[in-house]
């Protein structure tokens, strides 16, 4: 599965390492993807999203993290 949020389309971010000489080496920044239970159609599915989008679809349905769960 790719490291890609199919809510918010959000995808990893590239850039460099830098040590304290200044050395610049290649590195990614991937998205905090997790498993969540998310009600579609009436059914609960497993979706992997990332948690920023979980946070925003918590927020618009007006139920706390704790209540989601």
């Amino acid at each position: 599965m790719s490291k890609k949020c199919p809510i918010t389309g959000k995808g990893p971010l590239s850039g460099n390492n830098r040590s304290h000489s200044l050395r610049a080496t290649r590195r990614r920044w991937n998205v905090n993807l997790q498993k969540y239970k998310v009600e579609v159609d009436g059914k609960m599915v497993t979706v992997k999203m990332s948690a920023r989008a979980y946070r925003t679809l918590n927020k618009s349905t007006g139920k706390s993290a704790k209540e989601a769960e």
